[in-house]
Protein backbone atom coordinates (compact mmCIF):
# COMPACT_ATOMS: atom_id res chain seq x y z
CA UNK A 1 0.00 0.00 0.00
CA UNK A 2 2.48 2.55 0.51
CA UNK A 3 5.55 1.09 -1.50
CA UNK A 4 5.60 4.65 -3.20
CA UNK A 5 6.32 6.11 0.14
CA UNK A 6 9.14 4.06 0.75
CA UNK A 7 10.56 4.03 -2.33
CA UNK A 8 10.72 8.15 -1.69
CA UNK A 9 12.35 7.55 1.84
CA UNK A 10 14.55 4.63 1.25
CA UNK A 11 15.72 7.19 -1.82
CA UNK A 12 17.50 9.14 1.13
CA UNK A 13 18.46 6.98 3.74
CA UNK A 14 17.51 3.08 5.24
CA UNK A 15 14.44 2.21 6.60
CA UNK A 16 14.81 -0.71 8.86
CA UNK A 17 12.06 -3.43 8.93
CA UNK A 18 10.78 -1.87 12.74
CA UNK A 19 10.46 1.69 10.73
CA UNK A 20 8.60 0.14 8.00
CA UNK A 21 6.04 -1.68 10.15
CA UNK A 22 5.79 1.29 12.05
CA UNK A 23 4.75 3.85 9.46
CA UNK A 24 2.07 0.81 8.00
CA UNK A 25 0.54 0.55 11.53
CA UNK A 26 -0.33 4.45 11.20
CA UNK A 27 -2.64 3.52 8.76
CA UNK A 28 -6.18 3.55 9.22
CA UNK A 29 -8.23 3.20 5.66
CA UNK A 30 -7.67 4.16 2.49
CA UNK A 31 -10.51 6.38 0.39
CA UNK A 32 -11.11 6.92 -2.98
CA UNK A 33 -12.05 10.53 -4.08
CA UNK A 34 -13.52 11.60 -7.25
CA UNK A 35 -11.97 14.60 -9.79
CA UNK A 36 -12.94 17.56 -8.25
CA UNK A 37 -13.49 17.02 -4.97
CA UNK A 38 -12.04 18.41 -2.24
CA UNK A 39 -10.17 16.00 0.61
CA UNK A 40 -10.04 18.39 3.37
CA UNK A 41 -10.78 22.14 4.01
CA UNK A 42 -8.64 25.03 5.17
CA UNK A 43 -9.42 25.38 9.17
CA UNK A 44 -11.26 22.06 9.82
CA UNK A 45 -9.74 19.96 12.93
CA UNK A 46 -7.58 17.08 11.33
CA UNK A 47 -7.01 13.83 13.34
CA UNK A 48 -5.12 12.64 10.42
CA UNK A 49 -2.62 12.70 7.42
CA UNK A 50 -3.47 12.01 4.10
CA UNK A 51 -0.92 9.64 2.30
CA UNK A 52 -1.17 10.07 -2.14
CA UNK A 53 -0.99 6.09 -3.27
CA UNK A 54 -2.66 6.96 -6.75
CA UNK A 55 -3.46 10.13 -8.96
CA UNK A 56 -2.85 14.04 -8.07
CA UNK A 57 -3.24 16.22 -5.14
CA UNK A 58 -3.02 19.58 -5.36
CA UNK A 59 -3.20 22.25 -2.39
CA UNK A 60 -5.08 25.24 -3.20
CA UNK A 61 -6.58 28.27 -1.68
CA UNK A 62 -9.38 30.57 -2.75
CA UNK A 63 -9.59 34.15 -3.48
CA UNK A 64 -12.62 36.06 -2.26
CA UNK A 65 -12.93 37.01 -6.04
CA UNK A 66 -13.95 32.96 -6.49
CA UNK A 67 -10.17 32.35 -8.27
CA UNK A 68 -8.05 29.96 -7.32
CA UNK A 69 -4.54 29.12 -7.09
CA UNK A 70 -2.59 26.09 -6.63
CA UNK A 71 0.26 26.01 -4.21
CA UNK A 72 1.78 22.88 -4.47
CA UNK A 73 1.19 19.53 -6.49
CA UNK A 74 1.70 15.97 -4.86
CA UNK A 75 2.49 12.40 -6.56
CA UNK A 76 1.95 9.22 -5.56
CA UNK A 77 4.02 8.94 -2.59
CA UNK A 78 3.70 12.37 -0.91
CA UNK A 79 2.16 13.02 2.18
CA UNK A 80 0.12 16.02 1.53
CA UNK A 81 -0.39 17.36 5.11
CA UNK A 82 1.87 15.60 7.68
CA UNK A 83 2.21 19.26 8.45
CA UNK A 84 -0.71 18.70 9.49
CA UNK A 85 0.04 16.51 12.60
CA UNK A 86 1.46 19.40 14.40
CA UNK A 87 -0.42 22.21 12.85
CA UNK A 88 -3.76 19.86 13.72
CA UNK A 89 -5.21 22.19 10.75
CA UNK A 90 -4.58 23.47 7.33
CA UNK A 91 -4.52 27.10 6.11
CA UNK A 92 -5.25 25.83 2.82
CA UNK A 93 -7.55 22.82 1.17
CA UNK A 94 -6.55 19.68 -0.65
CA UNK A 95 -8.19 18.90 -3.90
CA UNK A 96 -8.08 15.70 -5.87
CA UNK A 97 -7.10 16.96 -9.28
CA UNK A 98 -8.10 13.63 -10.67
CA UNK A 99 -9.66 10.53 -9.12
CA UNK A 100 -7.35 9.73 -5.76
CA UNK A 101 -6.89 6.69 -3.42
CA UNK A 102 -5.57 8.21 -0.25
CA UNK A 103 -4.48 6.40 2.74
CA UNK A 104 -5.27 7.93 6.58
CA UNK A 105 -2.28 7.79 8.95
CA UNK A 106 -3.54 8.11 12.44
CA UNK A 107 -2.27 11.37 14.24
CA UNK A 108 -2.03 9.10 17.54
CA UNK A 109 -0.26 6.55 15.73
CA UNK A 110 2.35 9.08 14.07
CA UNK A 111 3.11 10.52 17.76
CA UNK A 112 3.81 7.19 19.15
CA UNK A 113 6.25 7.01 15.92
CA UNK A 114 7.54 10.42 16.80
CA UNK A 115 8.18 9.61 20.76
CA UNK A 116 9.52 5.77 20.19
CA UNK A 117 11.86 5.50 16.50
CA UNK A 118 13.51 9.14 16.50
CA UNK A 119 15.26 8.20 13.04
CA UNK A 120 11.98 7.53 11.02
CA UNK A 121 10.81 10.81 12.75
CA UNK A 122 13.68 12.84 11.47
CA UNK A 123 12.85 11.05 7.72
CA UNK A 124 9.34 12.32 8.38
CA UNK A 125 10.59 15.64 9.32
CA UNK A 126 12.81 15.54 6.48
CA UNK A 127 10.18 15.20 3.96
CA UNK A 128 8.11 18.45 5.41
CA UNK A 129 11.15 20.26 4.97
CA UNK A 130 11.19 19.21 1.16
CA UNK A 131 7.94 20.05 0.97
CA UNK A 132 9.05 23.44 1.67
CA UNK A 133 11.60 23.69 -0.26
CA UNK A 134 9.04 23.08 -3.72
CA UNK A 135 6.86 25.79 -2.07
CA UNK A 136 10.22 27.94 -2.06
CA UNK A 137 10.94 27.28 -5.82
CA UNK A 138 7.44 28.26 -6.44
CA UNK A 139 7.61 31.31 -5.19
CA UNK A 140 10.67 32.17 -7.72
CA UNK A 141 8.39 31.01 -10.45
CA UNK A 142 5.76 33.30 -9.81
CA UNK A 143 7.75 36.36 -8.70
CA UNK A 144 10.51 35.87 -11.42
CA UNK A 145 10.43 33.52 -14.06
CA UNK A 146 9.10 34.40 -17.18
CA UNK A 147 5.64 32.28 -18.09
CA UNK A 148 7.40 29.64 -20.43
CA UNK A 149 10.14 29.47 -17.58
CA UNK A 150 7.68 28.83 -14.85
CA UNK A 151 5.67 26.46 -17.15
CA UNK A 152 8.93 24.31 -18.31
CA UNK A 153 10.73 24.51 -15.00
CA UNK A 154 7.48 22.75 -13.50
CA UNK A 155 7.02 20.36 -15.85
CA UNK A 156 10.69 19.37 -15.34
CA UNK A 157 9.94 19.19 -11.46
CA UNK A 158 7.10 16.74 -12.04
CA UNK A 159 9.43 14.35 -14.36
CA UNK A 160 11.76 14.46 -11.33
CA UNK A 161 9.54 13.86 -8.51
CA UNK A 162 7.35 11.25 -10.59
CA UNK A 163 10.61 9.17 -11.54
CA UNK A 164 11.88 8.00 -8.03
CA UNK A 165 8.41 6.59 -7.54
CA UNK A 166 8.38 4.81 -11.06
CA UNK A 167 6.23 6.54 -12.85
CA UNK A 168 7.92 8.52 -15.32
CA UNK A 169 10.36 8.00 -17.91
CA UNK A 170 13.01 10.16 -18.37
CA UNK A 171 11.22 12.13 -21.04
CA UNK A 172 7.70 11.31 -20.56
CA UNK A 173 4.76 11.08 -17.89
CA UNK A 174 1.26 11.09 -17.31
CA UNK A 175 -0.22 14.58 -15.88
CA UNK A 176 -3.82 14.38 -15.49
CA UNK A 177 -5.15 17.88 -15.42
CA UNK A 178 -6.15 20.59 -17.35
CA UNK A 179 -4.72 23.46 -19.14
CA UNK A 180 -6.99 25.08 -16.54
CA UNK A 181 -5.68 23.51 -13.63
CA UNK A 182 -1.98 24.52 -14.83
CA UNK A 183 -3.06 27.75 -15.31
CA UNK A 184 -4.09 27.94 -11.56
CA UNK A 185 -0.63 26.29 -10.15
CA UNK A 186 1.23 28.86 -12.65
CA UNK A 187 -0.77 32.04 -11.93
CA UNK A 188 -1.44 32.35 -15.10
CA UNK A 189 -4.98 32.33 -17.79
CA UNK A 190 -5.67 29.93 -19.53
CA UNK A 191 -5.67 31.80 -22.85
CA UNK A 192 -1.87 32.22 -21.49
CA UNK A 193 -1.14 28.85 -20.57
CA UNK A 194 -2.70 27.78 -24.13
CA UNK A 195 0.17 30.34 -25.67
CA UNK A 196 3.18 29.15 -23.65
CA UNK A 197 2.33 25.38 -24.68
CA UNK A 198 1.84 26.18 -28.32
CA UNK A 199 5.53 27.85 -27.91
CA UNK A 200 7.01 25.22 -26.26
CA UNK A 201 5.69 22.61 -28.92
CA UNK A 202 6.63 25.14 -31.88
CA UNK A 203 10.41 25.15 -30.18
CA UNK A 204 10.43 21.32 -29.68
CA UNK A 205 10.69 21.06 -26.48
CA UNK A 206 7.43 19.65 -24.90
CA UNK A 207 3.85 18.48 -25.73
CA UNK A 208 1.17 18.41 -23.37
CA UNK A 209 -1.65 16.78 -24.44
CA UNK A 210 -4.81 14.40 -23.07
CA UNK A 211 -2.89 14.42 -19.47
CA UNK A 212 0.07 13.11 -21.05
CA UNK A 213 3.84 15.02 -20.64
CA UNK A 214 6.23 14.70 -23.65
CA UNK A 215 9.48 16.26 -23.50
CA UNK A 216 10.99 16.23 -26.76
CA UNK A 217 14.20 17.97 -26.14
CA UNK A 218 15.22 17.34 -22.26
CA UNK A 219 18.42 19.01 -21.61
CA UNK A 220 17.12 22.62 -23.47
CA UNK A 221 13.86 22.50 -21.56
CA UNK A 222 16.02 22.32 -18.54
CA UNK A 223 18.20 25.12 -19.63
CA UNK A 224 14.81 27.28 -20.62
CA UNK A 225 13.67 26.45 -17.02
CA UNK A 226 17.27 26.63 -15.68
CA UNK A 227 16.16 24.21 -13.53
CA UNK A 228 18.40 22.36 -11.35
CA UNK A 229 17.06 19.54 -8.84
CA UNK A 230 19.24 20.11 -5.66
CA UNK A 231 16.12 21.66 -3.67
CA UNK A 232 14.46 18.11 -4.19
CA UNK A 233 17.12 16.51 -2.28
CA UNK A 234 17.14 13.40 -4.15
CA UNK A 235 20.52 12.37 -2.97
CA UNK A 236 21.45 9.87 -0.11
CA UNK A 237 21.11 11.68 2.99
CA UNK A 238 21.50 9.57 5.92
CA UNK A 239 19.66 11.09 8.82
Amino acid sequence: MIERHLLKLRLRDVISAEEEAALRGTIVDTVVHAANRTIARAGESLQHSTLLLEGLIGRYKDLRGGSRQITHLHVPGDFADLHGFTLKRLDHSLLALSPCVVARASHSRLQEITERLPHLTRMMWFSTNVDAAIHREWEVSLGRRSAIQRAAHLFCELQARMAVVGLAEPDSYALPISQAELAECLGLTPVHVNRVLRDLRERELLEFRSGQVLMRDVQALKRLAEFDPDYLYLQPLPL
